[in-house]
């Protein structure tokens, strides 16, 4: 079977190379870093401890793991890898040199060897759920131990795994430790093929995420600049609920002629795009890169920036988190929870089950599913300071009572470290 994945990775490289290269080209990124997806590395960092971090999500998730990391061993260096130029630009702000950033190569034998042999890891820590046949196959061959970390199986992918999970049940294995962030999704893995002794229970690393003093600093930066107006935020938006949210503004403006929309979508190339859906519509818009006064008539704030989403939730009374109105599975609705802030969001939230019912369990969430109801329960927060705190207070409270994922999985790390390749 694994012949065959590979036979067909092959096949399509020339197509991903063409799209990749045209991606790389319109974000004016630098082609030499092409190298890196077929494992031509450097070889500084070896013999240190590898995080693969698919994107920005995954990256964010990374963080309070892999700062622990760097407290509880410090002589080891760290490896972070994206797949995404968005996962490796994040990794980038939030690390800076500490961390050195590396494209994670292709799932074919001859890069995954090559960037093995570059680096030498001791550990590789592969973040939530990523399940490359290839790569987990060599290293169970050089027997490296690999951690899945903070790992979940939503019931969509459940479901789409079990289709091969035949297969799957020869790549398990190759976890030694699989570190689950609820019951459900240890038992979804087990019955895929994972053993028991390869599972832990150890709750979900973002709880233990900390808001950085220099993300409140900027918030408050950017408060003084917004001035004395009622703010909502609607974070990580999509293509195809951006048309929703318009509308929704258009509702919230006619209660609240003063209040202004911090816009920040998830993908970069969709910055241009919602700010001329905003202009089409007839609103007056502002781009963050200009750098300018936030005029009292602005009524959207387009977040073009990269790593300041922290901050753009700290400024604003409200947070709106897309991915939700539709099936793209939300984002994470911890971080404004984190920042005291009244948390609205879409019924799409597969990809965050266990998190939304803890915050919807504590009343610190407002679901809604259309401009219409968007716009009302914008309205009735912006309105009311006492229930923006109820709800704000309520989610903080959630995310402290969560906490304690990273300590479990520091536990099986020490283990995997000190085994090192003998099991």
């Amino acid at each position: 079977m694994r012949k065959i994945y590979t036979f067909l990775a092959y096949l399509v490289m020339p197509l991903v190379l063409i799209r990749l290269c045209w991606k790389t080209y319109r974000r004016r990124q630098k082609l030499s870093r092409l190298k890196e997806r077929f494992g031509y590395s450097d070889t500084q960092n070896q013999d240190g401890i590898w995080v693969h971090a698919v994107s920005v999500g995954e990256t964010i998730a990374a963080v309070p793991l892999i700062k622990q990391l760097q407290i509880q061993y410090p002589h080891l260096p760290l490896v972070i890898t994206t797949m995404t130029v968005t996962g490796a630009e994040r990794a980038a702000a939030l690390f800076d040199a500490s961390v050195q950033h590396c494209y994670v190569p292709y799932d074919l034998p001859g890069a995954i060897r090559r960037f093995l042999d570059r680096k030498k890891p001791k550990l590789l820590i592969v973040m939530e759920t990523e399940i490359w046949p290839n790569l987990l196959s060599i290293c169970h061959q050089r027997k490296l131990p690999v951690l899945l970390a903070n790992a979940r199986l939503s019931p969509k992918s459940f479901k789409e795994y079990q289709r091969i999970r035949f297969w799957l049940r020869s790549l398990l294995p190759a976890f030694r430790s699989i570190a689950a962030q609820t019951k459900e999704d240890a038992d979804r893995f087990r019955a895929l093929g994972a053993s028991p002794q390869q599972l832990m229970i150890t709750g979900s690393v973002k709880f233990d995420m900390t808001v950085p003093d220099s993300a409140r600093e900027q918030s408050h930066v950017f408060r003084e600049r917004f001035g004395a107006r009622p703010i909502w935020i609607a974070a990580s938006t999509h293509e195809g609920e951006e048309e929703i949210i318009v509308k929704g503004l258009g509702l919230v403006l006619e209660q609240l002629p003063n209040a202004l929309l911090i816009w920040v979508p998830r993908h970069p190339e969709r910055f241009a795009k919602v700010m001329s859906l905003v202009q089409k519509n007839g609103f007056k818009a502002q781009l963050r890169s200009e750098d300018n006064v936030v005029e009292s008539t602005t009524q959207v704030l387009i977040g073009d920036s990269m790593g300041e989403l922290l901050a753009y939730y700290g400024a604003s009374d409200v947070a709106f988190v897309g991915g939700s109105l539709i099936p793209i599975g939300g984002h994470n609705l911890l971080e404004p929870a984190l920042l005291y802030k009244p948390i609205i969001t879409g019924p799409h939230v597969f990809n965050f089950t266990e998190i939304f019912k803890l915050l919807q369990q504590a009343d610190a969430v407002c679901g809604v599913e259309d401009a219409a109801s968007l716009a009302k329960i914008v309205i009735a927060l912006l309105q009311d300071s006492t229930l923006r705190q109820q709800l704000g207070h309520s989610g903080w409270q959630v995310v402290q009572q969560n906490q304690g994922a990273v300590e479990r999985h520091m536990k099986l790390i020490a283990t995997l470290l000190k085994n090192g390749k003998e099991t």
